[in-house]
């Protein structure tokens, strides 16, 4: 099986914490070089300083906040003139706060919309040319399980990630044929800062602690257990790899076989 990507150039979102960073330090275990996409500078530096370079790999950084309009465009715009090859692209971008969907803003839609939707579909627009001209390319979406069975409590997630699902299923249909794949990997309950704040929200809503709304959360889960960003990160790095060539358009969940559908 050839899971090697040395000389292979992957950038990831939202890397310096969580299933992102995570994504990194597998994929730089594989041989890639690894450019690091995030708002704070600083654990941007301590990330790359602490991604592998055992196979001569060279990682580097961009400072970009997905929540400022143009700013994602700006940095891949700056970077890929200096260093036009790139390979692999890892979609990655903290979710909105929780809510239910009938008490949301209009503002909060768009918002989230440009966070995830737009800045993807401006990564993609960027990182594709170089794709091709390497005859080689694979762009990973980390979404949610929420894209096949809704998670109550968060509906403005719920909407846009659905909304992003479609996105790159239709892009996975228009550039295969360049020998670039498409896949959405679907975290389920995944022990990160997001599922702190899911388990407060709860604990808020129910007058349960923190620690009753876990165990509730994690008896509903088939393997007994939240999945660790590692674990996420490992499907995301196998559909990065050649091995991976022919997977394309598809939702893998990773959420220890809590979703109730196929």
């Amino acid at each position: 099986m050839n899971l090697d990507l040395t000389e292979k150039t992957a950038l990831v979102g939202g890397s310096t914490q969580g299933i992102g960073r995570a994504s990194a330090v597998e994929l730089a275990l594989l041989g890639a070089n690894v450019v690091l996409i995030a708002r704070n500078e600083e654990a941007l530096k301590a990330t790359v300083a602490e991604l592998d370079t055992s196979k001569g790999q060279t990682h580097r950084y961009l400072v970009a906040d997905f929540s400022q309009p143009g700013a994602v465009s700006t940095a891949i715009a700056g970077y890929l003139a200096e260093y036009p090859d790139l390979h692999i692209l890892v979609n990655n971008t903290g979710g909105p706060a929780g809510g239910a969907l009938i008490d949301a803003k209009p503002e909060e839609f768009v918002q989230t919309f440009h966070n995830h939707l737009l800045n993807n579909q401006a990564l993609v627009q960027a990182v594709v040319p170089a794709m091709k001209r390497a005859g080689y390319g694979r762009i990973v979406n980390i979404i949610s399980t929420s894209v096949k069975q809704p998670i109550v409590g968060l509906g403005v997630s719920n909407t846009i990630r659905g909304a992003v699902a479609q996105w790159a299923k239709t892009l996975s249909l228009e550039i295969a044929r360049f020998g670039i794949t498409v896949n959405n990997v679907l975290p389920g309950y995944t022990r990160t800062a997001r599922l702190e704040s899911v388990l407060g929200m709860r604990s808020k809503a129910s007058g349960k602690t923190e620690e009753e709304v876990s165990a509730q959360m994690e008896s509903e889960i088939p393997t007994g257990r939240f999945a660790t960003a590692e674990e996420v990160a490992a499907a995301v790095a196998f559909l990065c790899t050649p091995a991976a060539a022919s997977i394309n358009g598809i939702n893998v969940p990773v959420d220890g076989g809590k979703t109730g559908s196929l």
